[in-house]
């Protein structure tokens, strides 16, 4: 028997703490939980677990997991000029990435084909050896590796809509055929990465865009290069990084998306996933930074994955 759509989330989420006037404040999370109760009331709430260390060590260095999680800090720490730690980051970074684990869980049990994992701190920019771009553990890779290695798939696919470039998902796969990377984002942003020739091993499609694109440009780009490429794959999952930051509201970014945008691509790589992943999705929230689009997106997007 199917149940409703699942939502994987957590308090933690919320305590942690970028400090005054940081874009990736815990206003996003809090915008995207409220909208979602009020427009869905059907969806079915979860506590996101914690993330075990081992299953964080299969895409991440044991250096990195004790920068994050035994060296908790006073006050506000800058890892970077944008990348912050405070005394409750850990947890917080831990129930995000083990939202991911939950929800792929979730969906191979067979009782939902698809899942929503409503966290923060974001995932797709961190690397490896590396916390970067607001993002401390990568939890969509993480949600890939435990697809791979715990439920042994052979074929699991990434899709980044997020406006900026998850080099992180994309330097922790490159050289792993088993997964396949997907991503459009805007041309010349933060982390100045996701050229058209970066390939992998052939399993890496980057799709720059230039400023201002807005929803024909979008959608012809994915119909003609990257949802083709997904479709060669077969995929036995379909995982979503989802950034709303490329709405034409956001103030990080200058491409020219809404929330229909969000839905029609939602429903193009759910109906792949359908054809050849049993529906299997598993979707996480990245970036997004104006609260408005963030409401109206998440809404449109999980409405998409079958919610409502």
């Amino acid at each position: 028997m199917r149940v409703s759509l699942p939502v994987f989330t957590h308090s933690a989420c919320l305590g942690h703490d970028t400090g005054p006037g940081h874009p990736e404040s815990s206003q996003r999370l809090a915008a995207v939980i409220q909208a979602l109760h009020d427009a869905l009331p059907t969806l079915d709430w979860r506590e996101a677990p914690r993330a075990s260390r081992g299953q964080l060590l299969s895409v991440h260095d044991a250096a990195l997991l004790d920068a994050i999680l035994e060296r908790a800090p006073d006050t506000l720490t800058h890892l970077d000029p944008d990348t912050v730690l405070s005394p409750s980051s850990g947890e917080a970074a831990l129930r995000a990435a083990g939202a991911g684990i939950a929800a792929v869980d979730a969906v191979m049990a067979g009782n939902s084909d698809t899942a929503f994992c409503a966290v923060r701190p974001p995932g797709h920019h961190a690397t490896g050896g590396q916390a970067m771009g607001f993002c401390l553990f990568n939890n969509v890779a993480v949600a890939a590796a435990h697809a791979l290695d715990r439920h042994g798939l052979a074929r699991v696919a990434i899709a980044d809509f997020d406006v900026h470039h998850g080099n992180g998902t994309q330097a922790i796969f490159e050289a792993d055929p088993r997964v396949l990377y997907l991503s459009s984002h805007q041309n010349g942003l933060f982390p100045h990465s996701g050229g058209a020739r970066e390939r992998g091993v052939g399993n890496v499609m980057n799709l720059p865009l230039p400023p201002g694109t807005g929803s024909r440009m979008f959608q012809e780009a994915w119909v003609e290069r990257l949802l083709p490429e997904l479709e060669a794959f077969r995929p036995q999952l379909v995982l979503i990084s989802a950034g709303f930051d490329a709405h034409w509201r956001d103030p990080l970014a200058q491409m020219q998306l809404d929330a229909d945008d969000y839905a029609w691509l939602t429903g193009e790589l759910r109906a792949i996933a359908q054809q050849h992943a049993a529906g299997r999705v598993v979707s996480t929230l990245e970036g997004g930074y104006d609260l408005q689009a963030l409401r109206e997106c998440s809404v449109a997007h999980l409405r998409a994955l079958g919610a409502g």
